[in-house]
């Protein structure tokens, strides 16, 4: 059985230089996200998630993104799936040994 690897879709694959804007998909994808993701499938599942995927006409535009950008992928979603491993670009990496540190973590985060 294939492991799961989620990426989250703005800011990891779409650039999302400017934020949220109305909604559109403007930026072109990360500098060479496709080929990790692409070199990944092979031994992978990938699953993209986002919540645009919470509206079914802004589902379909992140996948024929990926699609129009040669990225390879098993399931875009906004659940958040189980995986063996999450690529976040607004993540904190949770360590239980240093908890008298994460709220200046997530302070300094924001």
């Amino acid at each position: 059985m294939r492991k799961n690897i989620v990426f989250d879709f703005d800011g990891v694959i779409h650039k999302y230089s400017k934020g949220w804007q109305d909604g559109s998909i403007y930026d072109e994808p990360v500098e060479g996200i496709a080929k990790v993701i692409n070199a990944l499938h092979n031994k992978y599942d990938i699953y993209i998630v986002t919540t645009r995927a919470r509206d079914l006409k802004q589902q379909v535009e992140v996948e024929n993104y990926l699609k129009d950008h040669n990225i390879e992928f098993d399931c875009v979603t906004s659940i958040k799936v189980p995986a063996d491993v999450y690529i976040d670009d607004r993540a904190i990496c949770f360590d239980p040994t240093k908890l008298d540190t994460l709220i200046d973590q997530i302070e300094n985060f924001t």
